[in-house]
This record gives C-alpha cells, sequence and structure tokens, in this order.
C-alpha cells in the first residue's frame, strides 16, 4: 500500500474517538489508582517465550525482581533517570566479586517472598538463570553479553546463597544482572505447570506470572488493557504509593492526547515528538534521550542492490537528514550526521560523516552496478508510524529522484518484530535498537554481529566480529580499547548497513501523577508513579 503525504497529514477526530473511552475509565478521584495509555501491545507476560515483543517488557519490570538495579539519577530539568554508574540490591542483600573478577557470590533478602508467600530461595534464582540461558533467542542472547551462557556456571549453595562463575572477568556482567531479562520466577509454581514438550513453562508463565515483584497482573485483556495490583509484601525496595495502575492500549495517538490534555487519564506514554512539543505547554512531559539508541535506515545485505558499496553509499547521501529531523522528531533527540572531524574518543551514539548531497548520491549510483535505479519496498511499522511514517515519505521522495523507486509497507506493529528482526526479510526498512548497556562495544554485539536479534540488515564483517569479541569484556581503561573502538566506528561508517538519522527522545505526558522515571529499556516502570498529591 503506497502512502502519500496528503493520506499522512490528514486531521483525525481525535475527541470524538476519545470519548467512548473515557466513560469507562475509573473515576479519577480514586487516590490509590492511576490509569495509563500507551500505543503498544503487550502480546505476553511472559518477556523469555519466543515472539515477546518489546511492550511486554514492562511485566518482567513491574512484576518480578531482579538481583539488582540500577541507582537513580536527577538529570539537569529535574527529571529522574536510571544511573548506569551505580548497581543496586533488589533481592540481593549484598554481593562480592573475587579477586579474579571470575566468581560473584550473592546474599538473597532473607524475608523476600513471593506472591504466594514462599521464600525466594537461591534455588528460585538459579533455576530462573538456568531458564534464561537456555529458551534460546533474545533472552539466552542477552545473558551471553554479561558471559553468563550455561546452567553449570549457576550455583544454589544454601537458600540464601547464590554463586555465579564466569568464563572470564567481564565489565558486563554485573550491569547485565540489572536489565530486565535475568528475573527472578517462582520455581515452585513453574515446575508445577512444567512438562516434557515445556520444561521452562512458557505456556503457563505466558499468561500468568509467578514473582515476588512489586505488583501482580489482576487482569490481561489482550489487546485492550493490563491492570496491576500491589504486592503488599515486596521487600525489594520503598512500597510504591499507588495500590492499582490501569494500563490501556490506546493505538490512535490522537485519541490518547485528547485523553492526557483533558485530564481523563494520568500518564500518556511514549507519546510522537509533535504532541510532546505542543503538549508541554499544558501538562507535565519528561523527553529523555534515550541512552545508547539511533533510528536507523537498515540496508539489507540479503537484496542484491545493497551487497554495492557505491548503492549503500548513494542512499545515505540522499536523505534528507536535517528536514527529517524537523518533521518526524520536531527538533527533540540529537542529530548523527555531518561529522567532519576524525573519530578522536569511544562515545556511542556517533554521528556519521554522511550529509545530504544529492550530486554525490547521482555520482555514486552512476558509478554502481546499478546506474538507472531499481525498485524496493521500504518498510514501517504501524506501532512505530508517529516517526516512521514521516521519515519514510521524506526517503521515498529523495529516492525517487535517483531512479530508486520505492513503495512504502505498513507492518503491523504484532507482526514487525518478527519479519524485520527474526526473519530479518525487509530490503530497506526503518529500526530504532537501543542498547541497555552503556558501551559502544555491547551496540555493536546486537546491531552488527552475524545472526544476532537487531542486526537486521544480514551484515557481516569478519573485523568487526572480531573487534567486538575483543572488547565486549574488555575494561574500558585499557589501553588497547579505545583504538579497537574507533576501528568499529570506521568500519561501520564505511560499510554503512545502518545509516543513522537522529537520537530518539522518549516522551511521557504526566497530568494528575508524579514520579515517574526514565529507564534504559524504554518501558514504563510504574512503581516510583504517585498521585500528584502525594
Amino acid at each position: 500500500m503506497t502512502i502519500h503525504r496528503r493520506q499522512f497529514l490528514k486531521a483525525g477526530a481525535a475527541i470524538a474517538g476519545a470519548m467512548p473511552f473515557a466513560r469507562v475509565l475509573p473515576a479519577l478521584a480514586a487516590s490509590d489508582t492511576l490509569v495509563a495509555v500507551t500505543g503498544q501491545t503487550i502480546n505476553s507476560l511472559d518477556l523469555h517465550r519466543t515472539g515477546t515483543n518489546r511492550a511486554s517488557y514492562q511485566v518482567a519490570i513491574n512484576c518480578y525482581d531482579r538481583l539488582i538495579t540500577f541507582g537513580t539519577k536527577t538529570l539537569p530539568d529535574g527529571s529522574l533517570s536510571f544511573d548506569y554508574s551505580k548497581l543496586e540490591p533488589e533481592l540481593a542483600e549484598s554481593w562480592s566479586v573475587s579477586d579474579d573478577g571470575l566468581t560473584i557470590t550473592f546474599k538473597l533478602k532473607p524475608n523476600a517472598i513471593f506472591w504466594d508467600g514462599s521464600k525466594v530461595t537461591a534455588e528460585d534464582v538459579k533455576w530462573s538463570f538456568d531458564r534464561a540461558v537456555s529458551v534460546g533467542g533474545f533472552p539466552s542472547t542477552q545473558m551471553k553479553a554479561g558471559g553468563l551462557v550455561r546452567p553449570d556456571q549457576f550455583t544454589a549453595v544454601d537458600d540464601e546463597t547464590f554463586v555465579i562463575a564466569l568464563d572470564r572477568p567481564s565489565k558486563l556482567s554485573l550491569p547485565d544482572l540489572a536489565v530486565p531479562v535475568p528475573f527472578i520466577i517462582n520455581s515452585k509454581v513453574a515446575k508445577a505447570q512444567a512438562s516434557a514438550e515445556d520444561p521452562w513453562a512458557t505456556e503457563y508463565l505466558h499468561t500468568t506470572p509467578a514473582g515476588s515483584g512489586a505488583y501482580k497482573v489482576a487482569r490481561w485483556d489482550p489487546g485492550q488493557q493490563l491492570v496491576y495490583e500491589r504486592f503488599d509484601g515486596w521487600t525489594s525496595g520503598p512500597l510504591p504509593k499507588v495500590r492499582r495502575i490501569i494500563l490501556r492500549e490506546v493505538p490512535s495517538p490522537a485519541t490518547r492526547r485528547a485523553l492526557i490534555e483533558r485530564g481523563d487519564v494520568h500518564v500518556s506514554f511514549d507519546i510522537p515528538d509533535k504532541d510532546a512539543a505542543e503538549l508541554s505547554e499544558k501538562v507535565k512531559v519528561h523527553s529523555t534521550p534515550i541512552a545508547n539508541t539511533i533510528h536507523v535506515v537498515g540496508l539489507n545485505y540479503d537484496f542484491e542492490p545493497f551487497q554495492d558499496a557505491n548503492v549503500r553509499k548513494a542512499v545515505a547521501y540522499a536523505i534528507p537528514y536535517k528536514e527529517i529531523f524537523e518533521t518526524a522528531a520536531y527538533g527533540r533527540g540529537a542529530p548523527l550526521w555531518g561529522e567532519t572531524e576524525e573519530i578522536a574518543g569511544t562515545e556511542w551514539p556517533r554521528k556519521s560523516p554522511y550529509v545530504h548531497d544529492m550530486e554525490k548520491a547521482k555520482e555514486l549510483l552512476a558509478a554502481s552496478a546499478y546506474p538507472d535505479g531499481f525498485e524496493v519496498p521500504l518498510s514501517i511499522s504501524t506501532d512505530l508510524a508517529s516517526w516512521m511514517e514521516p521519515t519514510a515519505l521524506l526517503i521515498q521522495e529523495s529516492l525517487g529522484k535517483l531512479g530508486i523507486k520505492t513503495e512504502i509497507e505498513k507492518i503491523p506493529g504484532a507482526n514487525w518484530r518478527t519479519a524485520v528482526l527474526v526473519e530479518k526479510r525487509l530490503p530497506l526498512h526503518l529500526e530504532n535498537f537501543g542498547g541497555w548497556l552503556d558501551t559502544p562495544d555491547y551496540y555493536f554485539f546486537w546491531a552488527y554481529l552475524e545472526g544476532n536479534l537487531f542486526n537486521s540488515s544480514n551484515y557481516r564483517n569478519e573485523e568487526i566480529e572480531a573487534l567486538t569479541a575483543e572488547t565486549l569484556h574488555m575494561a574500558q581503561d585499557d589501553p588497547e580499547y579505545a583504538p579497537k573502538i574507533r576501528r568499529m566506528f570506521e568500519i561501520a561508517m564505511e560499510d554503512i548497513p545502518r545509516i543513522p538519522l537522529y537520537q530518539p527522545a522518549l516522551n511521557v505526558a504526566i497530568n494528575g501523577a508524579d514520579g515517574y522515571e526514565f529507564w534504559f529499556h524504554r518501558q514504563l516502570d510504574i512503581r516510583t508513579l504517585t498521585g500528584a498529591e502525594s
């Protein structure tokens, strides 16, 4: 289906669409209840399950605990954010690392309990870690990034002592325990629901969480809402102020805007940049640049024309970066094009050397095997249309001037992750990976290594593979680290399988609530939310 600029700009009936929804909301006067809306669809309550989408990660965050978590810092604008430099206890009361860096020993909080009242033990931690490294796919790869690969690395010494044995010291091992993936499951409940065909109880946990987290799932109506209720026995942090939080799925950005603007909901999560710019004069809007995250154009190496380096560079020079940043991002975030200096530091994200230069683009395409252009679909997600659609329209228009004809393909959000990341079948597409652990080598591990989930371009470079393996666990103050990272940058910008556009911001509107904290995983952590009067 081809999208035209006129269709995109056509205004919707926001207020009329919001009214039926508003009538089914509980009265906002109830101080123990908050209502949030999101445009994302939760498709599972188990992050470890194959096919679970990003929106579902929030269940792991709010309903389960990890051994440790990141601390909190205050940003210059007064809002709260996670602090990657600080690690704090969650289920673990304390931990220690051996002198050689190969053994990490955790002492669990003796009073930690699951929702059913049973004690959280080191056996539960071991079963949960065994599961995370064994289910395959994204969870196991995420664990691998921290050097956590096999069940035999994990030992339950006694009820309150859990030990991890590493094959080599790594700067990522402890931070990797604070991301959503290594959450602790009530293994007794899960094992009772497991079978020979489903040893990790993925079908049961898909719809029925079994955790010790701050909130339980009281109700899940797929495609409509998720209702959280506080677990008053939570011991892994300060007990949340709000007893009940209703998260409604509202696909229409216009409807979500109307609801938050009128005060019919308390939180509107991940709102479009346009709404953030306009709503900031009426309600509180948090706009936080997303750490280690880049909006990119993906060029799939499985598509024959993109195997030609001149074609890839021609596309990179044809992109109208500034117009995209102003139109799709409304200037929120950070530009990532037009770097004129030599690579000196290891900061990431960083600007690419490419700029909008149609003459240069035409020269490169003329020197390629496709001087007259070609046809290729340009794929976007309906769930991410607020930035993808205007971006795709501008790219479509510019590539057309080169003779590269594109038809914009809109893929439903529920199918997007499978198409772009699992099957990796989209020749030309927009993508927005963000690295959870804030180092460039970690970003490259996910987005530039063959077969890894966020390498949607099917890119492979042997030198990149070797350099990433060498730097991933290397200390950042090692004298060999910076030169290797800079070389990775050089190769990535020369091969350009992913064309950086800009670093996005995560926008969250608040009306009648407080306590919002930004997290790298780009999902709503409800545990710190409070009513405005709290």
